[in-house]
């Protein structure tokens, strides 16, 4: 379970979040894109220059397996002052990948409400696919 920057009650508030417009624009202003699916989803198609960092190893009825090492490859991409949004479906995903930057020290790392279809819906674009 992904630790709360406040109470859980007060987590969607106090998270950094964009919708899909400001998104976009913040991708063309040079700011990076964690997309937090599972590798499977991510090759079906990603918002351009997506890099692939899974927030789940797995999700299963059993429950879901946490990438133990989440922080670790983001900070391998990214450095702690460098922006960047955080996507992943739907929004929900990406809402605890954020949380867990955040908590880490990540300072200027957005959540992108609605996830990959809101940012599909809003350019109103097809899917980038995997060369």
């Amino acid at each position: 379970m992904a630790s709360a920057v406040t109470s859980s009650s007060d987590n969607e508030q106090v998270l950094p979040t964009i919708d899909a417009d400001q998104a976009h624009a913040l991708l063309s202003s040079g700011h990076g894109y964690i997309d937090v699916r599972m590798q499977e989803d991510f090759d079906k198609g990603h918002a351009p220059g997506a890099r692939n960092v899974p927030y789940y190893l797995s999700v299963t009825p059993q429950g879901k397996e946490k990438n133990p090492r989440f922080v670790e490859e983001v900070a391998a991409l990214f450095g702690k002052d460098d922006g960047f949004i955080v996507g992943c479906n739907t929004g929900n995903r990406s809402r605890f990948a954020t949380a867990d930057l955040l908590n880490a020290g990540f300072k200027n790392v957005r959540n992108l409400q609605g996830g990959y279809r809101s940012f599909l819906q809003s350019a109103n674009q097809q899917p980038a696919q995997q060369p």
